[in-house]
């Protein structure tokens, strides 16, 4: 078993499967190109080394390629990792980083914002979907933390009301406003799509998600005592009420900006972190950098094949990780149910 191999193998090979997922994605397209050019390439803009690379494919793997695969990597394990902290601090296995209704605000902020016509662009419908999330996650925060304790139960049936609600708006609009063109655009955008991601979204994105990632992972065995219920948690020391608001709105906000930078992306946030517990078990030290890592070579892997399979038509992310995340869904409840 691959557990057998212990927790600083699965790292390693996971560190390098990403490098080298990172590298041969980006050769995968129309235009071919080689690993030695990618890596030239990257050294040039880097102050490494001169490149002798022609300027088209300069700026195919440069401004196209590579900032689309990093922007899967950071999608892929922020969503990973989210679903990892959502399914914990609720305990609910069935929990995702779209619970608290930030995905369906997301999409209703950036419906708003294409209907308006404020812009069509990256800057203008990323805000609004940013801005959407983070007001859907204030209306679940409002009414489910009244009494400042955020019961797991109470945050899960808001966060269903209100993502139920920004649906219904966000399909209201859609058939109100009848534009066609308007109604593909938000379509595409609805079910994920990493198209838009460039250096710029990259830079405000990346930053965000590293320093979540190291919040969640200085509460690591704080998590641990969650798996074994509030009572238990407060019995080891852990404030659970102060720990659980942290990592909440923490995670809100990795998945506001990851949604707004590609749309909503289902069944990552639900379907890895069940996996990498396949090889860590529920230790959250083992579990948190393996399931970030996975996530990310995950991602890679889908929008590659998202971006290629049909060239020249692009499949929305989201299509093909429903495809891939039913399957193995069921086949995590089965095994649950063996294990039961």
């Amino acid at each position: 078993m691959v557990r057998a191999a212990g927790p600083a193998v699965v790292l390693v090979v996971l560190t390098v499967g990403l490098l080298a997922s990172v590298g041969a994605a980006v050769t995968i397209g129309p235009a071919e190109l080689s690993i030695g050019t990618v890596w030239r390439v990257v050294a040039d803009h880097l102050g490494l080394a001169r490149s002798d690379v022609t300027p088209l494919r300069e700026h195919i793997v440069w401004d196209l390629r590579l900032p689309r695969v990093l922007g899967a990597a950071a999608v892929g394990a922020g969503l990973a990792t989210a679903g990892a902290v959502m399914q914990t601090v609720t305990r609910n296995p069935l929990a995702d980083p779209y619970l608290l209704g930030v995905s369906s605000g997301a999409s209703l902020g950036a419906v708003l914002v294409i209907v308006a016509g404020v812009g069509s662009g990256v800057v203008a419908v990323g805000g609004g979907a940013f801005v959407g999330a983070l007001t859907a996650f204030a209306a679940v925060v409002a009414v489910a933390g009244r009494r400042a304790a955020l019961a797991p139960t109470r945050v899960v049936l808001m966060g269903v009301a209100v993502a139920q609600l920004c649906a219904a708006l966000t399909s209201f609009v859609i058939i109100w406003v009848g534009d066609p063109h308007a109604t593909q655009s938000i379509t595409f955008w609805l079910s994920g799509s990493l198209a838009r991601a460039g250096w710029a979204e990259l830079a405000w994105a990346a930053p965000v998600l590293v320093v979540v990632l190291g919040l969640i992972g200085w509460h690591a065995r704080a998590l641990d005592a969650f798996a074994f219920g509030e009572e238990a948690a407060a019995t080891l020391g852990v404030d659970v009420t102060r720990v659980r608001w942290l990592l909440l709105v923490a995670t809100a906000l990795l998945t506001a900006v990851l949604v707004a930078m590609s749309g909503a992306i289902g069944f990552v946030g639900l379907i890895m972190p069940h996996a990498a517990r396949l090889l860590t078990g529920p230790d959250h030290r083992r579990l948190l950098p393996v399931v970030a890592l996975a996530g990310a070579i995950f991602l890679i892997w889908v929008d590659t094949a998202a971006r290629t399979l049909f060239e020249p038509r692009e499949l929305p992310v989201g299509v093909l990780t429903a495809l891939l995340g039913v399957p193995a869904f069921v086949i995590l409840l089965r095994r649950r149910e063996v294990r039961g």
